[in-house]
């Protein structure tokens, strides 16, 4: 990458090399990677200390488990939802912040008594900085709106607050692997806690992945289960039901469930 050169530029043409066939980067000079320091530094957390230093964290990992642990104590040090931003902000252990444009966290009232949670952003999401936008967006606001929910409501009986469960675009938009998704689940988990919602709505085998630890959202999508101590249901994503609209008539009545619920 020349000086004159963003990181996302870099990524674009690199991209564009991967398309071509380029699966192998070679030095002007040869690397012997035998004398270079294999031990990473000892990481070191004050829990008391202010979010603002996670900036000076080192970039290398010894193991999934450190960044996981890492991101324990800052989510756990969150007070709001402001402080969650910003920790997942500055939270530089995960590589997928360092491709995408945009950290997606949330839209909608966060009094909301259903918080929606979806998987990772799209390139529409990365690009607009918010969760559910575009085709999928549209697909997602008027399945709510059809129970009498929505995002732009004020009355938290009828608003919903949406997320992801992974903040950062992953390259190409592939799933994010399980290690991506471990590292994130403790402010996943931080974020359902400060909005204390009601229900939650899992969209998606991400989702269900990140909150319930399984996936296989074809077999127990409409199935009210209990877990962090609230009541969720798994539901199709918009973009499979965009791919494959037979399947809305499972979303409609999945739908018909949560305003069962709501109204009980």
């Amino acid at each position: 990458m020349s000086n004159s050169q963003s990181f996302y530029e870099a990524k674009l043409a690199l991209e564009w090399q991967y398309e071509f066939g380029v699966d192998e980067a070679i030095s002007d000079a040869p690397i012997n990677r035998y004398e270079i320091e294999t031990v990473p530094p000892e990481l070191k957390i004050n829990p008391k200390s202010n979010i603002a230093h996670v900036s000076s964290m080192p970039d290398i990992l010894s193991s999934r488990e450190t960044a996981s642990d890492v991101a324990k104590i800052l989510a756990k040090n969150c007070d709001n939802l402001t402080e969650l931003r910003d920790a997942i902000g500055l939270f530089e252990m995960c590589s997928l912040k360092k491709g995408a444009k945009n950290l997606v966290f949330s839209d909608g009232p966060s009094n909301s008594r259903v918080m929606v949670i979806g998987e990772a952003p799209t390139r529409e999401e990365d690009s607009e900085g918010k969760p559910f936008v575009g085709a999928e967006g549209e697909l997602v606001d008027k399945m709510f709106q059809a129970i009498g929910l929505s995002r732009r409501a004020s009355d938290p009986n009828d608003a919903i607050y949406i997320t992801t469960a992974i903040p950062w675009r992953p390259p190409q938009s592939r799933d994010p692997s399980s290690d991506e998704i471990a590292m994130m689940v403790p402010f996943l988990k931080r974020h359902i806690e400060l909005i204390n919602p009601d229900f939650i709505v899992l969209m998606g085998n991400i989702a269900c992945s990140a909150v319930l630890n399984k996936v296989g959202i074809n077999k127990f999508r409409g199935e009210w289960t209990e877990a962090l101590g609230k009541k969720i249901i798994p539901m199709l994503h918009p973009r499979s039901l965009l791919r494959d609209p037979m399947r809305k008539r499972d979303a409609w009545n999945d739908l018909l469930s949560l305003k069962e619920q709501l109204n009980s």
